[in-house]
């Protein structure tokens, strides 16, 4: 076996190779027109319309589900929070914090973010944080009153772990 500086390429025999032919003069045209000719458009012919008229067609987009549900107590308790001189518009979003990692938060924004998702409900404006989307995507949002304290509370289908005390989760 020869070592790796004797390995040559395989002799072809000379029958087989392939040599490039030289160019002829002959081969090659030459177009020349006068300039007055070369300088006129001509006119283009569209193709004849078809004497049959095709059906519309269907859309193929469908109505998306909300990102996120409230129910009628959130939605009057938000009615009556953004009912204020100043209108302002009321931003869900997550946080770190607690025992398992992730906690609701809810302010006051003055306009909503370039890729903040907006849920409308019964005349109702809230916005998602686009940074929390996949966490509350599918969330239903309500308002509890109880004889100790009065909250909003988020029923998530995405939790797969929550603290004992329910302030905080994982997805």
């Amino acid at each position: 076996m020869p070592g790796a500086h004797e390995i040559r390429p395989p002799s072809i025999p000379p029958d087989q190779v392939i040599r490039p032919q030289p160019k002829r003069q002959d081969d090659t045209q030459n177009i020349s027109l006068p300039e007055s000719e070369a300088q006129v458009s001509k006119p283009v012919t569209e193709p004849p319309s078809p004497t049959t008229t095709s059906p519309p067609r269907k859309s193929r987009l469908r109505a998306r589900k909300a990102a996120m549900s409230v129910t009628p107590a959130a939605t009057a308790q938000l009615r009556h929070l953004l009912a204020q001189p100043e209108p302002k518009l009321i931003r869900v979003g997550v946080r770190n914090r607690g025992c398992s990692g992730l906690a609701y938060h809810l302010e006051y924004v003055e306009k909503p973010g370039a890729f903040d998702e907006a849920v409308e409900q019964d005349g109702v404006k809230v916005l998602i944080d686009s940074k929390a989307l996949f966490s509350i995507i599918g969330s239903e949002m309500d308002w509890v009153e109880d004889k100790l304290n009065q909250r909003f509370v988020f029923r998530n289908p995405n939790i797969k772990e929550q603290c004992g005390c329910g302030e905080s989760f994982m997805v």
